[in-house]
């Protein structure tokens, strides 16, 4: 119900805002703000989308919870499509949403809507059995891979043979 409100809202907002400004500063002005706003923000998500990215690689690199940097990811890319698709309202809110403090804000405030049950880290991360109450032993995951010897195991390598007389 939410997100009908929100399509059938924000275009009826930005039409209204469109002709408050356009009545206020004239048609070519109002469509240079438009088109240097998405050019502004499309050169802000672009440095801070670059930032973001090399905290969630820091983050992976030093097995930290990637949460944080991932949110800050998405609200970044989030921006960047309000600030591209035409509107002051949705500029509004993608500019904001470039403001660290803004994206932090919001972060932990969505933090205190949503309960993480399990979190896990690494190959095969998802697969793992959960531990029971009285499990105490540690597990260590692992691959392999089974060589079998190409060569006759009867008969010695070629490793121990001798220097080869010609």
């Amino acid at each position: 119900m939410y997100l009908f409100l929100a399509f059938l809202l924000v275009p009826i907002l930005e039409i209204a805002l469109f002709i408050q400004v356009g009545g206020l500063i004239g048609l070519w002005p109002t469509l240079a703000i438009v088109v240097l706003t998405a050019v502004l923000g499309t050169t802000l998500v672009r440095t801070q989308g670059r930032m973001a990215l090399g905290q969630l690689q820091q983050s992976f690199a030093t097995l930290d919870d990637p949460t944080e940097p991932l949110a800050h990811g998405a609200m970044i890319l989030l921006s960047g499509a309000l600030l591209l698709t035409p509107g002051f309202f949705t500029d509004a809110v993608g500019f904001a949403l470039l403001i660290p403090g803004v994206r932090i804000a919001v972060f932990r405030y969505l933090k205190t809507k949503v309960t993480v049950t399990q979190f896990q880290m690494g190959p095969g991360a998802g697969f793992q059995q959960p531990r029971g109450p009285h499990d105490q032993g540690d597990v260590i995951d692992g691959e392999f891979t089974e060589v079998r010897p190409r060569r006759d195991p009867s008969k010695p390598s070629k490793w121990v043979e001798g220097p080869h007389q010609h």
